[in-house]
């Protein structure tokens, strides 16, 4: 039905380095490959990106719109519904909300090929965090894996090219892309 494939038709340059911060890049990269609606739950990895959204896009020349969601799996829902309306919209969410967000994904985007983009933080990733965060970040790829979730690390001195390879993973139209946060951005 949709997919992150024809984002990639045209890229458009890239910017120059020091051009905003790697958050502001990284939903800029987005905007540039046709997305334009945002949802999710913040998290503090990815709390520049949340400050990026809620800010006045219109003011910086910005066409997006930013959805704040309670739940990741109420999130991933509503970006499917606009996808299947024709928008391109963008997931954003801590790993341990991945959890809540496998049977949206599995019984509703996977079967029906509503593939959004998923912006995942990778809480947990080295053992340092709240001991909640210590079993998913262990196994975060090991969990896409199993889905069939194309996965992508950020890279904060490339955004754009980390979103590039990235939407690179869907360009079939066949699998959700996941480009994960490790640092705080």
């Amino acid at each position: 039905m949709t997919n992150a494939s024809t984002a990639l038709q045209s890229p458009p340059a890239q910017p120059s380095d020091g051009l905003g911060t790697p958050a502001e890049q990284l939903v800029q990269a987005f905007l540039d490959r046709g997305f334009s609606h945002f949802t999710g739950v913040p998290c503090s990895l990815l709390k520049g990106v949340f400050r990026v959204l809620e800010g006045d896009g219109a003011a910086q020349g910005r066409d997006l719109s930013y959805l704040p969601a309670p739940r990741e799996d109420s999130a991933l829902g509503v970006a499917s519904g606009l996808a299947a309306a024709g928008a391109r919209p963008v997931v954003l969410m801590q790993n341990s909300g991945l959890g809540y967000s496998l049977n949206v994904l599995t019984s509703l985007n996977l079967i029906y090929d509503l593939h959004v983009p998923l912006i995942v933080s990778w809480r947990g990733h080295d053992g340092n965090d709240a001991v909640e965060h210590d079993v998913i970040g262990r196994e975060l790829t090991n969990l896409l894996d199993v889905f069939g979730l194309r996965h992508t690390v950020f890279d904060p001195e490339q955004p754009y090219a980390s979103v590039d390879r990235c939407l690179a993973k869907a360009e079939d139209g066949r699998y959700t892309p996941v480009l994960i946060v490790k640092e705080g951005i």
